[in-house]
């Protein structure tokens, strides 16, 4: 079997780091096809080198741009390459534009699309992720999900069942995995920071920095936050951030760049809590048992918060505050969702393997 795994943004490096020497083991030929959605070296190469991906066999330059414009061009690059290359199945990872672009472009020229972390749910038409999610799964031949919920939210939307395989969350594999090559990656102390003894914050989507009052909020929480915050700061968020006077001399707020893999990793297990509205670092650390405030309206990892790791905050000042000062509280004694273990991307090959099934029409196509 001959599959292209895209690729395209940091979620997805994550999650084909453990998934591709599983593949080759099941004897499956994979390669990568890395459309460039993230291409600075911050967002991209170091991912590749923490989790030992291979090289993409192919790089399509995608770029930035508005969300049409990043999927429309990766789109129509992703057809050239599926026609010239007739694989028998792309393997998509996530919700990034990358995925949605890759769903269309291989469904048109008859390729069954196969779709690893299917069916989360936010049912937030606003996010450009669940529009992804959303489209993505309707048009995958084989959905690949990480939590029971996932299931049935698939069979609700009129999914065969046929097509659903619960394989696990392939993010917390990576977690796992990797915890080992952490031990002794003192990180936070290079930024200032003692274990144990600070938060660490990520913010960056739309919901948020793209509101004033909202941002305003959050900053005014982490400026008055019961541990000095650490805060590596996505390159569009940080000139919002300087209105409020966050990373400033005087702030409480280190700001710093993008960190690779491991370094986070690190600084997910040492902090006291992490702050985010990430769904990836939800995961993670919840895998690294560290409490989780999320500042969103909504999550699709709701799983999280059924296990006790992560609790779901609006953003407003007083209420991050108090949320923040539950989770230094709590302890640290959650047991990981079903089947966010080892054998995940194992799962994974076992699913293809088994055959993907046709959608209608494919047979005589």
């Amino acid at each position: 079997m001959r599959v292209i795994v895209v690729v395209g943004a940091r979620p997805n490096f994550i999650k084909v780091g453990p998934l591709m020497p599983a593949l080759a083991a099941a004897g499956i030929h994979a390669h990568i096809a890395h459309t460039g959605q993230h291409y600075d070296s911050a967002m991209s190469d170091v991912f590749f080198a923490d989790l030992d991906i291979p090289e993409p066999e192919w790089f399509l330059g995608v770029g930035s741009g508005t969300h049409a414009v990043q999927t429309g061009t990766a789109m129509m690059k992703l057809e050239e390459l599926f026609s010239a290359e007739r694989p028998d199945a792309v393997l998509v990872v996530g919700d990034v534009n990358s995925t949605l672009a890759a769903a269309l472009a291989a469904v048109k020229v008859h390729v069954p699309v196969v779709h690893l972390e299917a069916g989360l749910r936010s049912r937030d038409m606003s996010m450009p992720e669940e529009v992804n999610r959303l489209v993505t799964d309707q048009l995958s031949a084989l959905l690949l999900t990480p939590v029971t919920e996932a299931d049935a939210n698939l069979l609700a939307e009129g999914v065969d069942p046929a097509r659903i395989v619960f394989v696990g969350n392939i993010m917390a594999e990576s977690v796992l995995r990797n915890l080992p090559r952490i031990e002794g990656r003192d990180v936070c102390t290079r930024f200032g920071m003692a274990e144990n003894d600070y938060l660490l914050v990520t913010v960056h989507r739309p919901e948020n920095t793209d509101h004033p009052e909202r941002l305003a909020e959050i900053a005014a929480a982490l400026e008055s936050a019961p541990l000095p915050v650490l805060f590596p700061v996505h390159p569009r968020t940080r000139p919002r951030l300087a209105a409020y006077g966050v990373g400033e001399a005087s702030s409480r707020v280190r700001l710093t760049e993008p960190v690779g893999y491991l370094d986070m990793l690190a600084l997910q297990r040492d902090a006291a809590a992490v702050l985010t509205d990430s769904g990836g670092v939800q995961e993670e650390a919840c895998m690294v048992r560290t409490p989780c405030v999320t500042v969103r309206r909504n999550t699709e990892r709701g799983i999280t918060i059924d296990v006790g790791a992560n609790e779901l905050v609006s953003a407003e000042r007083e209420l991050i505050g108090v949320a923040l000062e539950r989770a230094l509280a709590k302890h640290r004694d959650w047991s990981p969702p079903e089947r966010w273990d080892e054998l995940v991307a194992s799962r994974v090959a076992d699913a293809l393997t088994d055959g993907i099934p046709p959608l209608a029409g494919y047979e005589g196509a």
